[in-house]
C-alpha cells in the first residue's frame, strides 16, 4: 500500500503531519475514503469521525473532529478543522456535561444565534462521546 503526505491543523494546534495509508473522513454527503493518488478535492468536513492510519501504526487511529475542510491537491492531504481532538484527550464526564447544557440551551426561548451555537456544542459534545464509546469497543 502506497502512502501519502499527510497534513491536519485544527485552529488551535498540528494535530498531525507525515504519512498516512488511509483517510476515511466525515463529509455532509456521509464518509469519504482517501488513499494515495486520490483525484484533487476540496470538501466540507462534517462533524464526526475521522479516520486516519499513519505510516508508522498498524490499525485506524480515530479522531473526534467538528468541522472544516480538507483539499486533496497533487497526492497530499490538508485538513483544516475547527476542533479535532484524539479519543484519549476526550473527557467523558465533560463531554456530557456539556451535552446536558446544551440540550438545556435548546430549550430555553432565546435568539436565533444562541439556539444555533447551542445545536453546535450539542453537535460537538456527542460527537466527541461517540468516539470515546467508538474507540473503547474496539
Amino acid at each position: 500500500m502506497n502512502a501519502f503526505p499527510i497534513q491536519i491543523l485544527a485552529a488551535d494546534h498540528p494535530f498531525y503531519e507525515g504519512s498516512c495509508y488511509s483517510l476515511i473522513i466525515p463529509t455532509l454527503d456521509g464518509m469519504y475514503g482517501i488513499q494515495a493518488q486520490h483525484s484533487n478535492l476540496i470538501t466540507v468536513l462534517a462533524p464526526g469521525i475521522l479516520q486516519y492510519q499513519p505510516e508508522d501504526s498498524g490499525p485506524l487511529l480515530d479522531a473526534a473532529v467538528s468541522g472544516g475542510i480538507v483539499k486533496v491537491e497533487d497526492g497530499a492531504v490538508l485538513i483544516l478543522a475547527d476542533a479535532i481532538e484524539k479519543p484519549e484527550e476526550i473527557d467523558i464526564k465533560r463531554a456530557q456535561r456539556d451535552a446536558d447544557a446544551a440540550k438545556e440551551a435548546l430549550l430555553q426561548k432565546r435568539s436565533i444565534q444562541e439556539y444555533h451555537a447551542a445545536q453546535a456544542t450539542l453537535a460537538r459534545a456527542l460527537n466527541r462521546l461517540q468516539v470515546k464509546r467508538h474507540t473503547r469497543l474496539r
